[in-house]
C-alpha cells in the first residue's frame, strides 16, 4: 500500500504562482509513475502531470505545457508540481496519484492509477 499526501494548496490570484507537494509514504518502493490530476466542480478528473519516478521523464496537458513543473525528491519520496501564470480555470481540487503499472497512457487515465491522495484545494480568482 502507498499513502499520498497533498498539500500546498490555497487561493491566488491570476498570474500567481503555488506549489503543492505530495508526500509518499508505504511501499514505495514499487512506484513506477506519479501524477497530478485536477477536478473542477461538475467536471471529469483530468490528468494534468506525470513523472516517472525511476528516470525523471515527464508528461503534461497541453493546458499547462509551459506554466507547470512536475518534478520529484526520491530521497523525500515526494512529488512536487510548480504552477506559474495561474488562470482563473486552473480552479480545481488537485490530487496526487501514483501508480505502479509499467506504462501509463497519454493523455493520462484514471484508471491507470490506484493510490490517490485527499485532495488539495487550489482557488485563482481576482
Amino acid at each position: 500500500q502507498v499513502q499520498l499526501v497533498e498539500s500546498g494548496g490555497g487561493s491566488v490570484q491570476p498570474g500567481g504562482s503555488l506549489r503543492l507537494s505530495c508526500a509518499a509514504s508505504g511501499y514505495t518502493y514499487g512506484t513506477t509513475y506519479m501524477a497530478w490530476f485536477r477536478q473542477a466542480p461538475g467536471k471529469e478528473r483530468e490528468g494534468v502531470a506525470v513523472i516517472y519516478t525511476r528516470g525523471g521523464n515527464t508528461d503534461y496537458a497541453d493546458s499547462v505545457k509551459g506554466r507547470f513543473t512536475i518534478s520529484r525528491d526520491n530521497a523525500k519520496n515526494t512529488v512536487y508540481l510548480q504552477m506559474t501564470t495561474l488562470k482563473l480555470e486552473d480552479t480545481a481540487m488537485y490530487y496526487c496519484a501514483a501508480t505502479a503499472r509499467s506504462w501509463v497512457g497519454s493523455p493520462l487515465r484514471v484508471t491507470d492509477f490506484g493510490y490517490w491522495g485527499q485532495g488539495t484545494q487550489v482557488t485563482v480568482s481576482s
